[in-house]
Formats: structure tokens, C-alpha cells, sequence
């Protein structure tokens, strides 16, 4: 059963899109990405989601629960990052962290000292003297100190350095270890891909897509460059429907295939290849042919 449940969410306006019949599941123990320019949908999906704001319609439920209707003991269970943290200035790191820790009437002051030495994070400090970096850190901590079941993570490494941004992962792989759902929001392609399992890429408030990384990949164009014992001809291949961009330079030849290789590769085979280089499409190669062709 999915920790999260989305059936065509849909938030509007008047007449702007905010998203538009939104469906998706994420499960225990699974970091499920949600990528697209800012602007696509992600931020309104997780806030509708929450009931930060009202849906125009569809359904959603966390835990099994309706999440569309105030329910304080499962916002008991969920931990949430926004992509703009709002904290109380007047408080310091420690005193703010308290603070959220009371009004989950949890006592947690063990796991804070644990969080921001992991972090480097002074919790005697100031919020308002804090770089945009460490006020990112306490917002990490809130979302993680009271180990929820369910974790809404929007740009969680923004501002981040990169030793910090390691011990962050390390922070995901833990929660995702003990069974967590993980809803990460990204436009950042290269985290999406290390660190999700699954994706759904966002553009202009619909989804294009829902899938693995890796079959989103197997489906992907692919680059492939063949050397031949003898000279050859972009004919010999015209036959393949899969195939594109033929170039051909005396016995070498470069060709964009996209889905299943084994035709192309059986016939470079029966042709005389005896060197095969292939360039495997990156995240962000998918996700701008995806949005290129809308």
C-alpha cells in the first residue's frame, strides 16, 4: 500500500494552472523525485497535497488518510521542508527546534544535538545572524528530528555546501532505510538522479511522465558510434525504424537509436563492426526531450 496517494489533484487560479489531474503514488521506503522548471507544478503539488492550499479538485491521502481535511495527529507523521523556509527570528537555532519539538509535544532535545553536530550547526546562534546555508540546516533538522513516517522535501539542499549536502544524503538513505516515504522536489537533475528512485517530470502544471530512472533511461535516444573493417553507407541501416541522425565518415558511423539496440547492433554486427562506443542519455537529456516535444 502507497504511503501517499495523488488521483488527478488539481489546483487552479482562476484561470491559471497551478497543476492539472496530478495522479502518482509513492511507498514506504521509496525517495520519489518530482523534477521540472521552476514554475512546472512542484511546490503547488506538495503544498495542495499538505493542505497548505485548497484543491479545485481531485483526491489525496497520506497513511491512508484523507490529506485534504486538517487531521493533527497525521501532520504528527509527516516532516515537511519548504523551498522557502519561514523560521521565527527572535529564537535561536536551539530554541526555535525546541519549539516545533513542543508543539509536537515531543521532547527531542537529544536528537537536535545529534542533527546539527551532524550538520555543523551552532545552536546557540541567532536565526536572524544566520547565513542562508545554516537557516537551511535548521529547516533539515525540523523536518527530520522527529523521524516521520512520511518526509515533503522542496529544494532540500538549496544553499547547502557540498560536505553538508553529503551527510544530507546520508540523513535520505536513513529515513529511507526505516521505511519512510520520500516526496523530494527538484530542478536540479543531477540530485534527482542520485538520489531518487522513481521520477515524475513536471511541465506547466501537468505530469509528462511517471517511471524508474533506469527505464526512463532504457527508453531514452541513445548515441552509438560503430567502427567497420571496410568503408560503409548510412543505407546499410535504413531499414531500422528506431534509428536517426545517421552520420557516416569513411568506416565509422554515429546514429541516435532510441529504445531496443539489439536490431541496430545485430546488423553492425553482419556488417563488419569491430568497435562499438555508445553515449547513454543523462537525466537531463531525457527531460529536455520530453519538454521538447510539448
Amino acid at each position: 500500500m502507497s504511503s501517499v496517494h495523488l488521483d488527478k489533484l488539481s489546483k487552479f487560479y482562476g484561470n491559471t494552472v497551478g497543476i492539472v489531474e496530478v495522479s502518482f503514488d509513492v511507498y514506504p521506503g521509496e525517495v520519489f523525485g518530482i523534477l521540472g522548471p521552476n514554475g512546472a507544478g512542484k511546490t503547488t503539488a506538495i503544498r495542495t497535497l499538505l493542505g497548505l492550499i485548497k484543491a479545485t479538485s481531485g483526491k489525496a491521502t497520506i497513511l491512508g488518510r484523507d490529506a485534504l481535511v486538517p487531521n493533527v495527529e497525521l501532520r504528527e507523521q509527516i516532516g515537511y521542508l519548504p523551498g522557502i523556509a519561514a523560521t521565527y527570528d527572535r529564537y535561536t537555532a536551539r530554541g526555535y527546534l525546541r519549539f516545533i519539538a513542543s508543539m509536537r509535544k515531543m521532547n527531542l532535545d537529544d536528537e537536535i544535538e545529534n542533527l546539527s553536530t551532524r550538520l555543523d550547526l551552532d545552536l546557540d546562534s541567532h536565526i536572524h545572524d544566520l547565513s542562508k546555508g545554516n537557516r537551511q540546516k535548521v529547516s533539515v533538522i525540523q523536518a527530520f528530528m522527529h523521524k516521520p513516517q512520511v518526509l515533503f522535501l522542496d529544494e532540500p539542499t538549496s544553499g547547502l555546501d557540498p560536505i553538508v549536502q553529503r551527510e544530507f544524503e546520508k540523513l535520505l538513505h536513513e529515513s529511507k532505510k526505516r521505511g519512510a516515504a520520500i516526496l523530494l522536489s527538484s530542478h536540479v537533475l543531477s540530485e534527482v538522479e542520485h538520489l531518487a528512485d522513481r521520477i515524475a517530470i513536471f511541465f506547466k502544471g501537468k505530469i509528462l511522465v511517471v517511471d524508474e530512472i533506469s527505464k526512463l533511461k532504457e527508453k531514452a535516444r541513445h548515441r552509438i558510434e560503430f567502427t567497420f573493417s571496410r568503408q560503409i553507407a548510412g543505407e546499410d541501416f535504413g531499414q531500422n525504424t528506431n534509428i536517426s541522425e545517421i552520420e557516416v565518415e569513411e568506416n565509422r558511423l554515429s546514429c541516435v537509436v532510441r529504445g531496443s539496440q539489439r536490431e541496430l547492433l545485430t546488423r553492425a554486427v553482419e556488417l563488419g563492426a569491430f568497435e562499438v562506443r555508445t553515449q547513454e542519455s543523462s537525466l537531463e537529456e531525457i527531460f529536455l526531450d520530453l519538454i521538447g516535444a510539448k
